[in-house]
């Protein structure tokens, strides 16, 4: 079934638990990516419902990628391409995925980081939690606070100290009032983005002796023009690491930290789960972006390859999703604002550049025409469809992998000639403009900006508009 609106007998709109969780990459139990990885509690909610294999963000990049997410417009379109720009002029706050939820009936909560900044609230809501600010001290077992930029190290508090706990237990009340009106929950988790400290004990469940490190391949960037190695940047946090001899610390870390925030998620289903509201709630989990290791001598996100832009993506919808779906179209998150208005039925916006992707949660195995696109700076951009992936850079300069034979792309065909329909064939899907960039700087943050909530911004706002 659909949810809509009768004219007779109005029905109960759906609520909706919305999870953003920042700079998780694919290193999850059921995307199989990384044997290594312990995240029981995403796994359990993908199989409750659909889980795509293919997702992937709109930018490789918190700031743009948030933006795009909640205005449902792509950062060609928008102008916002990196984090140090204000998003704000670029889309305006009243076409943002909160805000026409809370003009079509809905009571609208946010917590921790939905939008860029720390306590970044932006749009309307009800009611907003930006978290808890403060840092815990590192465990007296820690070397130091990482390698260069690379911060990493365990931590001497609890679980109950991190500022994303309180997030998750600040929407397990709001989950648990009575209201009124359908509700809207965003819990924005902030971990695993850096620094990757979290308390010793989740450290603890990976051995460093044990630690594997991501598959790569020396001398990966050979046949990569030369945009695409500026973006890499093989020379600063990877010549670093190699240099420090702690690549398998950063990688121990960054693990620890993916399963503490799965702990977190774990938290709001049970309370889903215990909720008399639960037969009637959406649950859409999405991370923003993904994450580089080393692959490709590249370190973060900020490039447009398979590890930086592939996401974590899981719905569960009552009565339109089946338990253990699992969908391999490739989709992108220009689509989440389109099919939460399809779910809800409430009307979808004019300005949305998405697709509505309720028919793959109703039939994963649906037939599906439309790939993935993803925008790394002005200009440069990435196609991705099932089985190929194709990047155009602002200068001209390409990549073309063949994901389905050669999925860590370490094979770059775009310079060979019989490739060149293929090419053209995946490039009619790059958008045909680019916005101007958006200002630098005030109302903007700094590259890994973002780290732990901050203090709230402003007051809150007492009607949508």
């Amino acid at each position: 079934m659909v949810f809509s609106l009768s004219a007779a007998e109005p029905a109960k709109k759906p609520n909706i638990l919305f999870i953003p969780i920042d700079d998780l990459n694919h290193w999850v139990g059921f995307l199989g990516r990384n044997n290594q990885t312990k995240t029981p509690n995403i796994d359990r909610l993908a199989k409750m419902g659909v889980a795509f294999t293919r997702a992937y963000c709109t930018a490789p990049s918190c700031n743009p990628s948030r933006a795009s997410l909640m205005s449902g417009l792509r950062p060609s379109s928008t102008g916002c391409y990196e984090n140090n720009q204000n998003w704000r002029p670029g889309i305006g706050e009243d076409k943002l995925l909160n805000t026409h939820l809370a003009k079509n009936g809905y009571v609208v909560y946010g917590a921790g980081k939905i939008y860029h900044g720390a306590g970044d609230r932006g749009g309307y809501f009800d009611d907003y939690y930006p978290g808890k600010g403060g840092a815990m001290k590192l465990h007296a077992e820690a070397k130091n606070d990482g390698v260069g930029g690379i911060k990493f190290a365990p931590l001497a508090g609890t679980d109950e100290e991190m500022p994303d706990h309180a997030v998750v237990s600040w929407c397990i009340e709001k989950m648990s009032q009575k209201h009124e009106k359908p509700w809207f929950i965003a819990a924005g988790l902030v971990k695993p983005h850096m620094p990757w400290n979290v308390p010793k004990k989740w450290f603890d469940l990976f051995p460093l002796e044990q630690i594997q490190l991501p598959p790569h391949m020396e001398g990966d960037l050979g046949d990569v023009p030369a945009a695409g190695v500026k973006i890499a940047k093989p020379t600063g946090d990877h010549a670093d690491i190699l240099k420090s001899g702690r690549w398998k610390e950063a990688v121990q870390a960054y693990l620890a930290t993916i399963a503490f925030c799965d702990y977190e998620v774990g938290r709001l289903i049970d309370a889903w789960e215990k909720s008399p509201e639960k037969e009637n709630t959406i649950l859409c989990l999405w991370s923003d972006h993904g994450w580089s290791l080393g692959e490709k001598e590249h370190w973060r996100k900020f490039a447009l390859w398979e590890e930086p832009t592939r996401t974590v993506f899981i719905w569960k919808a009552p009565g339109v999703t089946k338990a253990g779906g699992l969908c391999a179209r490739p989709v992108d998150h220009a689509s989440i604002y389109p099919t939460l208005c399809s779910l809800a039925g409430i009307p979808a916006p004019a300005h949305l550049e998405g697709a509505d992707i309720s028919v793959l949660l109703r039939d994963p195995a649906a037939a599906w025409q439309l790939p993935a696109v993803t925008t790394w700076m002005k200009g440069n951009h990435a196609v991705r469809t099932e089985d190929w992936r194709y990047i155009r850079y602002a200068d001209g300069t390409e990549e073309l992998y063949h994901d389905a034979a050669d999925p860590l792309e370490y094979v770059n065909l775009a310079a060979k000639p019989e490739m060149a329909a293929k090419k053209a064939e995946l490039a009619k899907f790059i958008p045909t403009k680019d916005a101007p960039d958006l200002p630098r700087g005030k109302g903007g943050e700094a590259e890994d900006g973002g780290g732990a909530p901050g203090k709230k911004k402003g007051k809150a706002k007492k009607k949508a508009k």
